[in-house]
């Protein structure tokens, strides 16, 4: 899973093994560390809420952050056709949190170790034989 962020947005990439684990436990995360100390260090995760809940939601917490997406949105992420969902999540400030978590699809400048886990890109041309 790869995650990008920006002043005012949160971007979670997620590949088709980490999308098939996260569809069985309902939750997936990464820990990236800094520096051999436990607090040095910075964990993100996708989790499913529990049934019922209408909204997608982020909750940080030191050296943490964690997107919770509705059960809903899960159902409709599972299609193969459907590439991510999308949300502004209101953080309390003038600005809302733009929330995407996205299939990680192919880089077509890439090769093909860099590109293991990820979904075929819809852009890429088929290659005749």
């Amino acid at each position: 899973m790869k995650i990008r962020m920006t002043e005012h947005s949160v971007r979670l990439r997620v590949g088709r093994s980490e999308l098939a684990r996260f569809l069985e436990v309902g939750r997936i995360e990464e820990t990236v560390r800094f520096a051999p100390a436990p607090e040095a260090s910075f964990t993100y995760g996708l989790e499913s809420f529990a049934p019922g809940t209408r909204t997608m939601a982020v909750c940080y917490r030191q050296c943490g952050l964690t997107v919770f997406i509705t059960p809903e949105q899960v159902a409709l992420w599972r299609k193969e056709d459907e590439v991510g969902i999308y949300a502004r999540v209101d953080t309390g400030t003038d600005k809302a949190l733009e929330v995407i978590v996205e299939k990680d699809f192919d880089c077509l400048n890439r090769n093909d170790s860099q590109n293991a886990d990820a979904f075929p890109n819809p852009s890429q041309k088929p290659v005749c034989a």
